[in-house]
């Protein structure tokens, strides 16, 4: 059964790569946007699909946009995948993405001396 889930995961968000970069044409979305992680629950109901985008200010306004065009996307999605039933798609911001590039803004303001050569 889990092999079953992680085979609709990987291709539920292949097919949601895919229709997010080619098929819509809303120019909110002209961004860098990543789906990172994919969850459908067991009864193929329900998918959460974890979102980023490069540019932090506009994760917020890009989730909001997907959300929206859940329908659409919902639509052909039915139509790249054979699936009993097309789950309702649910998107949410990726925090680990946001998280990483906090502790790497804080790594770099950091003020590291370097080792002398001789000592250890």
């Amino acid at each position: 059964m889990a092999n079953r889930i992680e085979r609709a995961n990987s291709e539920i968000q292949k097919c949601l790569i895919e229709i997010i970069k080619n098929k819509m044409n809303d120019p909110r979305l002209d961004k860098i946007i990543s789906i990172n992680d994919v969850s459908v629950t067991p009864d193929f109901k329900f998918c959460k699909a974890k979102v980023s985008v490069l540019d932090l200010n506009d994760v917020e306004n890009v989730t909001k946009v997907l959300q929206k065009s859940e329908g659409f996307i919902k639509r052909e999605l039915a139509k790249m995948i054979d699936m009993p039933q097309v789950p309702k798609i649910n998107f949410v911001v990726d925090k680990s993405a946001i998280s990483a590039l906090r502790v790497e803004e804080i790594l770099r303001t950091l003020d590291i001396p370097k080792a002398d050569e001789g000592e250890e």
